[in-house]
């Protein structure tokens, strides 16, 4: 079985102790993380720490080819990247999938590459001039999930290189071998300590996050973890972008057509199984058209196949992790228990791994857990209304404030409806569907600053303004 490096000053670096990282679809070994202890993470620190200083003067057009050349890079290893995705993730290598992931990973690089932060004139005239100048940070420490690693590992490390800083990455203990892979192919292009990876259990993440030697802190995941993460940032006044936990709703209008808008609304929340903070995970639906639009997603979701990702044939595959598996379960157990009506699955499937089938849960409201919480798995709630301005209250009532969407045939109702959600992005007729060039973040408890874009590049960079 692989064994794999820590990745820092641009070398493979051993360690002595390893962990085994699964195949979530077999329990399989799929290779073996390397344990990082602080002493790796000092010397990953110092490393980006030196290796800023020659970084962060290079010239703009140095910063663009070098992502330009880690889109290339990507694209030359991207079968490998999205097999080695699939085989610790357990999403399909199709469709929706790896290979849509690497693909992502690509675009988001090559769309960061041609951003640029110009100096920007407040005043020049006889009582002086004004300009504001954009400047590296230092070393970003950037945390990722299990659920897209290698997408999100490059939104955090393509803008950080692109506006002068380096970095030091620690992925998910869950899904560490795509990520490394991706630092070591970032590493044949980029200067030695540019982009460096650690890896281990949450403690090495505790300890990037609070480090004296890292300036700002990039992390996607839980708002639990992210409360933690600005809480150990506080020592040291660290920058922060927090893309933190969502619990999307979805409103559906009465004049929406549902067999129409079927695809939409499973899409939406089942991508990635379900596993993606920005997926649709509370849909409130109109009573003229409830039974119209439940009917609709089942028939849809029956054509769903389930199985192992490396399967061609599959749309879905497992859960990522038995933690996750069991809440999925748990929630679905207790919204049966409260009066929930099963339209599809509803009970794990019956072979080895984490499989659990897509499952719409009718006949639940507001105080039942698979509403209010963020069940981040394969099992959506359908929900019944009948007064838009009360749903709309419904909706803005929960703490978490990532998206949103609302689905009609008139579209400019649609978004009048729209503005009054309270969340980071909102949907017409769509949910989920984010892009390079369209600013993404939380509201509430959903997280601090933004990413892609100008907007998330500036994220990356501190102020000086220049009066002279």
């Amino acid at each position: 079985m692989k064994q794999y490096s820590l990745i820092i000053d641009g070398a493979r670096v051993d360690t002595a102790a390893y962990a085994d990282v699964r195949n979530p679809s077999t329990g399989a070994v799929v290779g073996e993380m390397p344990l990082a202890t602080p002493a790796d993470l000092d010397h990953a620190v110092a490393a980006a720490s030196a290796a800023f200083k020659g970084w962060s003067r290079s010239s703009e057009e140095e910063r663009q080819a070098g992502c330009r050349a880690i889109a290339e890079k990507i694209s030359d290893n991207s079968e490998e990247l999205a097999r080695l995705l699939t085989l610790e993730q357990g999403k399909p290598l199709g469709g929706l999938g790896s290979r849509f992931e690497i693909g992502g990973a690509i675009a988001w690089t090559r769309h960061t590459a041609e951003l640029s932060l110009p100096i920007e004139v407040l005043q020049d005239n006889d009582q002086g001039r004004v300009e504001i100048h954009r400047k590296p940070i230092g070393v970003v420490g950037a945390i990722t999930p299990w659920n897209w690693p290698v997408m999100i590992a490059c939104w955090h490390i393509i803008p950080a290189v692109r506006t002068g800083n380096t970095v030091v990455i620690k992925p998910s203990p869950l899904t560490p071998l795509s990520t490394i892979r991706l630092v070591e192919i970032i590493n044949e292009v980029l200067p030695a300590g540019v982009v460096n990876v650690v890896t281990g259990e949450n403690s090495i993440g505790a300890a990037l996050s609070g480090h004296l030697g890292v300036g700002k802190m990039t992390f996607t995941g839980s708002t639990e973890t992210g409360k933690k993460v600005m809480a150990s940032a506080v020592a040291t006044l660290k920058r922060l972008t927090l893309e933190l936990g969502g619990n999307d709703a979805g409103i559906v209008l009465p004049d929406a057509d549902p067999a129409q808008i079927a695809e939409g609304l499973f899409w939406g929340a089942f991508i990635n199984n379900g596993q993606t903070c920005a997926a649709l995970k509370r849909l409130y639906v109109h009573d003229s058209i409830y039974e119209a639009v439940c009917e609709a997603l089942s028939e849809y979701a029956a054509r769903i196949i389930v199985g192992d990702g490396l399967d061609e044939t599959s749309a879905l595959g497992p859960i990522q992790n038995e933690a996750q598996f069991n809440k999925v379960r748990e929630l679905i157990d207790d919204a049966r228990a409260k009066g929930g009506r099963i339209l599809t699955g509803g009970a794990p499937l019956d072979r080895p791994g984490y499989f659990y089938p897509v499952t719409l849960v009718a006949d639940v409201t507001d105080g039942v857990r698979l509403v209010d919480e963020e069940q981040f798995g394969p099992a959506l709630p359908i929900i019944r209304y009948s007064d838009i301005g009360e749903v709309i209250a419904r909706a803005n009532a929960n703490p978490a404030g990532l998206g949103g969407s609302v689905w009609s045939s008139d579209p400019q109702k649609a978004r009048h409806y729209a503005r009054q959600l309270e969340c980071g992005s909102v949907w017409i007729n769509n949910h989920g569907a984010i892009q390079p060039n369209a600013p993404f973040g939380g509201v509430k408890q959903s997280g601090i600053g933004v990413e892609f874009g100008v907007d998330g590049l500036k994220e990356f960079t501190t102020i000086q303004t220049m009066l002279s």
